[in-house]
């Protein structure tokens, strides 16, 4: 707490919160190279966009018709037709494309304020993106935030898909609740958020949770919104797909988000800051995955149509073990599931299965 209120530069350690600065200074004490934390970040990150779906629109995407020859007697048919056609055109490409369209004809201006927007971050870079993510270090992209607001601003909306992973958000916590109103305003579908950091634990508006339109959320590198706060009422009853990756959560914020969304069918679970304890009761869920993770246990207590549960690199839970014991395995049980057809992977000494009354400890083979 009390480097929490010294440096805003947070991240959160096994004793729980500890400043950037600090833990440049402990390396130098040590005679390490401070510079690996943000190597070592950097690396987290690089994984943790791997992990993100592909946004609908690509900048260097070739366009089937740019090298056609010329309709000889250069009639605009394109123009003609319908709307609603000129329309779903418009949503498939990048925003600066899509606005663009407004200069071609009479006929293009007032549609793009009227289709569906799809508004990637990393396509208004320099280079488009195609440098890939930012890195640790890096200037934060003033021009690429103001594009941005000013991009969500002008749009009448809906918003199709929402990707923004440049922006340093500690340095736009104005605009990252402005830009939460609008997407909820607005009606935003597909949104991938991710805060560069520093901080690492950087609080998430518990606006989001009013985001009624959601069919597919993916957070990255946010302390989850304090459930508690939130209206009672509020829920995600499209969402269909949640990714969270590099979060801190407690395990009622967890239990909440899923408990709220009744239709979801896949859950990813990726490197959390704070060890998973999950009790899964959903009627929808299909598929789980875990990655990279501290996984304490899961009980799958009633998910009848799971199919899949995956756990790749996870790590025992971090417990206090007497002297000279060896770390605890972590569980995980298996209830009401009569769907589950593949379970992995399961690493040897690191994990306990239990199925109904039968417990299965996955042995290695020295």
């Amino acid at each position: 707490p009390a480097a929490m209120e010294t440096d805003p530069r947070v991240i959160i350690g096994p004793s729980g919160s500890v400043s950037r600065s600090d833990l440049r200074a402990d390396l130098e004490r040590r005679g390490q190279d401070p510079e690996s934390l943000d190597l070592g970040t950097n690396m987290m990150l690089h994984i943790l966009y791997g992990y993100l779906p592909m946004p609908p629109v690509s900048p260097t995407a070739t366009i089937s018709l740019a090298g056609a020859s010329r309709v000889p007697d250069g009639v605009d048919r394109i123009s003609r037709l319908p709307d609603v056609v000129l329309l779903d055109i418009i949503s498939r490409l990048p925003a600066k494309d899509a606005a663009r369209t407004a200069a071609l004809a009479s006929r293009w201006r007032p549609l793009w304020r009227s289709a569906p927007l799809t508004l990637v971050d990393s396509h208004l870079l320099p280079d488009g993106g195609a440098s890939g993510p930012l890195i640790i270090g890096a200037p934060s992209p003033r021009a690429v935030t103001a594009a941005v607001s000013s991009a969500l601003a002008a749009h009448p909306g809906p918003f199709r898909c929402v990707h923004l992973t440049c922006s340093t958000m500690e340095e736009h916590r104005g605009e990252l609740s402005r830009w939460l109103d609008i997407l909820v305003a607005k009606g935003v579908k597909e949104l991938v958020f991710v805060n560069r950091p520093w901080p690492m634990d950087l609080r998430l508006p518990s606006t989001l949770f009013s985001c009624a339109s959601l069919t597919r959320l993916y957070l990255g590198v946010w302390r989850l919104p304090d459930t508690t706060t939130v209206p009672r009422g509020a829920r995600f009853p499209n969402l269909l797909e949640l990714g969270l990756c590099m979060n801190v959560m407690e395990d009622r914020d967890l239990a909440f988000m899923l408990d709220r969304s009744p239709v979801l069918e896949f859950l990813l679970i990726m490197w959390s800051q704070t060890g998973v304890r999950l009790r899964l009761v959903s009627q929808s869920l299909r598929c789980l995955q875990l990655a990279l993770t501290c996984l304490q246990y899961i009980d799958v207590v009633d998910a009848p149509r799971l199919e899949r549960l995956f756990q790749w690199e996870t790590v025992p839970r971090a417990e206090p073990t007497p002297p000279g014991n060896k770390k605890r395995p972590s569980w995980i049980k298996i209830g009401r599931a009569p769907n589950l057809r593949v379970l992995g992977y399961l690493e040897p000494g690191g994990q306990e299965l239990g199925i109904s009354n039968t417990i299965i400890v996955v042995c290695s083979s020295q």
